[in-house]
């Protein structure tokens, strides 16, 4: 990163040139608080706020009449906020829909991509956000596999990170599918999608990847680099609110496929309400929709995009890509302070831009006391077992200053032991 001579002076000029500083002032920041946990819950934005007042307006004024009278329509929302989200993930319009939440997602497209697949082995890594897991043994039961003998689990070598070349390695004939995150939830890793699809597809097997922890911060180009299928939320970076629906992507050239878990919303719309008992999924992505689009969750994430849009419109690249520009520099500069001012903490993240997301992981022994220290304070950060501080400059409302302040609080917590007054225990959201 850029040398300093004064860390303070260094971020009020990186802000005073950062062309995305003025989206910060369409963010609620509760109590003015220090708020670097948006790869967890990001923030509420003025603009989300309005979508879903609009869309309470909405079925008040126009009750059921709202599925085909609202802006937009509500029986199309998953679908038409889909095209929103496509150029975010690089996927063609009709290959992206939201729907169901991630978990439910992960039910659905491993259950239908595992029946039409070659092999009988599902490849992940150990160090996967859990409900991957659960999901993933819980459609192997159902299918009379053992779990244990079915998952070929991608063993860390230090505890924080993947070896893409252990992925590749753990690929072979009896793969049928590889299914990994795109960025590690705890340490920040960002993993090579590129490669480990084209390593799964060398193998005949597909590639899905889960992008909670890269969607909206990392660009993506799913459609060039072959990826089958991927979920995600919309809660962290995307900033579309606690419990938000969530997306998926599925190659057009999987569609057809009838979805594991059917539901009458993934039916084809052209018949929808003729009530036939047989089943016709949609011809696209909207297949693997299940229930009812559920509009009130559904609505802040079409004002959450329209920030993204300003972004780009306020830059000369795209929205993800002038985000992503941000939140490296951001987490550059974290590191470095870290590194100068934190020397009792080591930095768990990968150093290599290209192998970070979004957030940065700092590792203290009393990590979990040092995150409740940092609350009482106003510093707004989250604790992963066993050590892990995650810190989250999220770019649309983090500034540099603001990656200081918060250094300079945890400096403070570690001079003066403020944590030994919290009790030692640990737990927490994604």
């Amino acid at each position: 990163m850029e040398e300093f001579e004064s860390g303070a002076a260094f971020a009020a000029r990186r802000d005073a040139e950062d062309p995305l500083a003025h989206l910060a002032d369409r963010f609620y920041d509760p109590d003015d608080e220090l708020y670097v946990d948006g790869n967890s819950l990001g923030l509420l934005s003025a603009d989300a706020e309005d979508a879903l007042d609009s869309a309470v307006d909405e079925w008040r004024d126009l009750a059921i009449r709202g599925w085909t009278e609202a802006d937009p329509e509500w029986f199309h929302y998953g679908e038409r906020l889909g095209d929103r989200l496509a150029p975010l993930v690089g996927a063609a319009d009709e290959e992206v829909v939201v729907a169901n939440s991630t978990t439910v997602n992960i039910h659905t497209l491993i259950g239908t991509f595992y029946d039409r697949a070659d092999g009988t082995e599902i490849v992940v890594n150990d160090l996967d956000f859990p409900t991957d897991h659960y999901a993933i043994r819980a459609q192997l039961r159902q299918r009379g596999r053992d779990p244990d003998e079915a998952l070929t689990v991608v063993e860390s070598r230090d505890g924080r990170t993947i070896e893409e070349a252990d992925v590749v390695d753990a690929i072979g004939a009896d793969t049928a599918i590889v299914f990994m995150p795109s960025v590690l939830y705890r340490s920040g890793q960002l993993l090579d999608v590129e490669r480990i699809t084209e390593a799964a597809h060398e193998a005949d097997a597909l590639a899905g990847f889960d992008l909670a922890h890269s969607v909206g911060v990392v660009p993506h180009d799913l459609s060039a680099a072959g990826v089958d299928f991927a979920v995600w939320c919309t809660y962290k970076y995307l900033n579309a609110g606690p419990g938000s629906i969530a997306g998926l992507y599925v190659a057009e050239r999987h569609f057809g496929e009838t979805p594991a878990l059917a539901g009458w919303w993934g039916h084809e719309k052209e018949t929808q309400f003729e009530m036939n008992p047989t089943y016709t999924p949609a011809a696209d992505a909207g297949a693997y929709q299940i229930g009812t689009v559920p509009v009130l969750s559904a609505a802040p994430l079409a004002g959450s995009l329209d920030v993204f849009a300003d972004a780009a419109d306020a830059t000369d690249a795209g929205a993800v890509e002038a985000v992503r520009e941000k939140s490296l520099g951001l987490t550059d500069y974290l590191v470095a302070l870290v590194d100068e001012r934190l020397p009792e903490c080591e930095v768990g993240t990968p150093r290599d831009p290209e192998r970070r997301g979004g957030h940065v992981a700092i590792e203290h022994p009393e990590g979990y006391r040092i995150t409740e220290a940092l609350k009482a304070r106003g510093v707004v950060a989250d604790f992963r077992p066993p050590n892990v501080v995650r810190v989250c400059p999220s770019p649309l409302y983090v500034g540099y200053e603001d990656v200081w302040e918060v250094v300079e609080a945890f400096r403070a917590v570690l001079d003066g032991d403020e944590y030994e007054s919290f009790d030692k225990r640990g737990g927490g959201v994604t």
